[in-house]
């Protein structure tokens, strides 16, 4: 039953936050209004920096002749405006040439319906550049959105981080499977160091545990049939999953106080060595390379996937995967110049991202960048991956996204019951 590699997309509302910088770039306006004739108008959100600034160096370099005919015009708004402001344009009829996606990918889906998002698989294809997108990256888009019609500018993978030194003192071997990780994390918790790292006050570290239990044991369609009304939290296998979580929390192996550790609590725990795993997504990157906090050295740092579960329908390798802030474009307001700029970035947004920036994306790199050993081991994951599946709230409501985040610890700090977890969030879904 287990085959390839597989990334399984997890981002949530607290993770969202983290993947978006703090302070804005570009031109700011209101966003409203027809976009003018002949430009590249872009509508990116005030909180990341990044994707307009890559976008800004291609329109003069690689992208110049494209930049030239359709110069590029960025416009932003801020995260928590873009839904409205989308529903806005869309009626309008003036969605700008490119427009980061909704908050919620159900906008997106309706924006597509009605005509308003382009088909990216059938353009890239005929455009001959489709082959410049990781495969990863494009079953991810489709997973969450339910068709390629966003442009995947980052692209985070997700795992359990380790400490190899410790695991060295401790004669601890890589986790494969399940029965592997806990024993790891006994080993650990006998040593005196706190097993697993993880922000219960946030909440979705903890349920991320549940969902990558879920998918190796049940399988890639595990939340889609709860989704679909094929089957519900409450049943005995998937109240299983949350049992084996709560377990981890039984044992102590989150350490003292982990309903009240936040974010960044949780990430100094393990660059100090207090704590021996972390699970994480690759945007960590950026505090393992600050040389102040990292006081146990990128080179002890390893990446390893979900542990697989025994006799499970899942399959080897599985990482959670999530696509930042993607961008689609209007179907609309497609032209061959529009195709030019598509064109331009497919092929070279991936190598000036990571070399610029840093950033990671669904794009292929295709010039030699030099990145430190940890970026690489992130770009040959999402290289070597084809498939992707949907983390625990992906297909929530917003009720049963915040029952799930908020009860988190109280399940793993024995408050809750697994059956009661389960059954407060199946309720939440109806």
């Amino acid at each position: 039953m287990r085959k390839n590699r597989m990334l399984f997309l997890g981002v949530g509302l607290g993770t969202a936050s983290l993947l978006l910088s703090a302070c804005g770039a570009g031109s700011s306006n209101d966003g409203g209004g027809e976009a003018e004739a002949g430009e590249f108008t872009t509508l990116s959100v005030v909180e990341n920096t990044t994707i307009p600034a890559v976008l800004e160096s291609l329109a003069g370099d690689q992208c110049k002749t494209a930049a030239d005919a359709m110069p590029l015009k960025v416009d932003t708004v801020p995260q928590t405006n873009l839904d409205q402001q989308l529903q806005l344009q869309a009626g309008q009829g003036a969605l700008p040439s490119q427009f980061a996606a909704g908050s919620a990918p159900a906008l997106t889906k309706e924006l597509a319906e009605s005509g308003n998002v382009l088909d990216l698989e059938s353009t890239l294809t005929d455009l001959d550049v489709i082959d410049q997108v990781e495969p990863a990256a494009i079953d991810t888009v489709k997973a969450l959105y339910g068709g390629f019609n966003v442009l995947p500018y980052e692209y985070n993978v997700e795992g359990i981080w380790y400490n190899k030194q410790l695991f060295a003192d401790n004669n601890i071997e890589v986790p494969k499977t399940w029965d592997d990780f806990t024993a790891a994390a006994d080993t650990l918790n006998s040593s005196g160091v706190t097993p697993l790292s993880a922000s219960g006050e946030q909440g979705w570290p903890l349920t991320r545990l549940i969902s990558g239990y879920l998918f190796s044991d049940l399988g890639k369609d595990a939340l889609q049939k709860v989704a679909d009304g094929e089957a519900k939290l409450t049943d005995p296998e998937y109240v299983e999953a949350a049992a084996a979580v709560a377990d981890l929390g039984q044992k102590g192996y989150f350490g003292e106080g982990v309903g009240s550790i936040d974010y960044d609590t949780a990430v100094n725990q393990f660059l100090t060595g207090e704590a021996g795993m972390l699970y994480m997504g690759s945007w960590v990157l950026a505090n393992f390379n600050d040389e102040a906090a990292n006081q146990i050295g990128a080179e002890n740092i390893g990446f390893m996937p979900f542990p697989t579960v025994e006799g499970g329908a899942g399959i080897d390798d599985q990482y959670a995967a999530n696509v930042g802030l993607p961008m689609a474009l209007s179907e609309k307001s497609y032209n061959d110049s529009t195709g030019e700029w598509l064109t331009c970035i497919t092929e070279n947004y991936g190598s000036t991202g990571l070399s610029e920036k840093g950033a990671i994306s669904g794009f292929k790199v295709n010039d030699e960048v030099e990145v430190d050993s940890l970026t690489q081991a992130v770009q040959d994951t999402i290289a070597s991956t084809s498939e992707s599946v949907l983390w625990f709230e992906a297909l929530f409501n917003t009720q049963a996204t915040t029952a799930s985040q908020t009860n988190a610890a109280p399940l793993v700090t024995g408050s809750m019951s697994p059956e009661q977890f389960m059954e407060t969030v199946q309720s939440a879904l109806k």
